[in-house]
This record gives C-alpha cells, structure tokens and sequence, in this order.
C-alpha cells in the first residue's frame, strides 16, 4: 500500500494545514529535503487543543495531543506536495512537551506522533532519529509543539 492509502486506511481525518503565526514558512523544500516547521495541537475543525500536561492532560491525553500534531503536519505535507507518497522517509522529530516540572514522560507522549508516522510511511521509512523534550510553556498554551524533516523520494 502507498502511504496516501495507509494513511486512509487509519480512518482519521486531517484538520486544515495550520496557518504562520509569525514570520516563518511552515514548509520549506531545499533539494531533496523538506523540513516543516513546529506544529501545534490542530483539530479537525482547525481550533487548537490547549492546555498543560500534568495539569489539563495526563500521559494519555497528551499523546493523543501528539497525534493531532502530527495529523496537522501531514495536512501541511499533503497540501504543499499534493501526496504522503512523495515522502521517502522521515529523518528527524523533536517534539516539546508543555508541562510541569516533575513530568518525565516527554518519549511517550511524542510517540502519539511518531507512532502515526511509522503507520503511513512503515517501520523502516516512518521511523527517524528523535528529540522529546519538556518546555515550561508553549505558544497559545498548546501541550505539544512538533517540527519534521523529510526525505523526499527520487
């Protein structure tokens, strides 16, 4: 299956690609690379999901923040390349996690978008290298921020 039909087979539903907040270009393709911007917590009908981990969202919740992000950067790829097939492989996540202090969770909550990602790109392709680190507040109070870097296939 090409990763547009995996991604359809997941049954989820992709929010409007997000919109710069600041001087800053959400996509940018230099070569054969493609690099995006950090991402909030976009929901289907395109409002942000607030809020601080530990306080508003436990663990779970905040993985499930994750996945949104990482469905509002496959808005942005899609929207930009006109196919999740042009991608070869992902190359690089750093996610941060709006949270107290105490939290130490940052892998597992990012895993809501990389886990999004091995199931439309495959285990060998939808796997990069990674950072998951905490942040004391970020942008509008949203309890995930992520940026990518992509392969782009031949």
């Amino acid at each position: 299956m090409s990763a547009d039909q995996r991604f359809e087979s997941l049954g989820l539903v992709l929010p409007p690609p997000p919109k710069p907040i600041g001087v800053y270009k959400p996509f940018l393709q230099v070569g054969n690379m493609v690099y995006v911007s950090g991402h909030g917590t976009f929901q289907p009908d395109g409002t942000l999901l607030i809020g601080k981990v530990g306080v508003d969202f436990d663990k779970e919740g905040a993985k499930a923040s994750a996945q949104l992000v990482g469905l509002a950067i496959l808005a942005t790829l899609k929207a930009n390349l006109g196919s999740l097939d042009k991608i070869d492989r992902v190359v690089k996540v750093l996610g941060m996690v709006n949270c107290v202090s105490d939290f130490e969770a940052h892998p597992y909550v990012i895993n809501g978008c990389s886990e999004l990602f091995e199931q439309v790109w495959g285990q060998e392709k939808g796997i990069g290298v990674r950072s998951a680190v905490g942040m004391g507040s970020l942008p509008d109070n949203i309890p995930v921020e992520i940026e990518a870097q992509f392969l782009l296939g031949e």
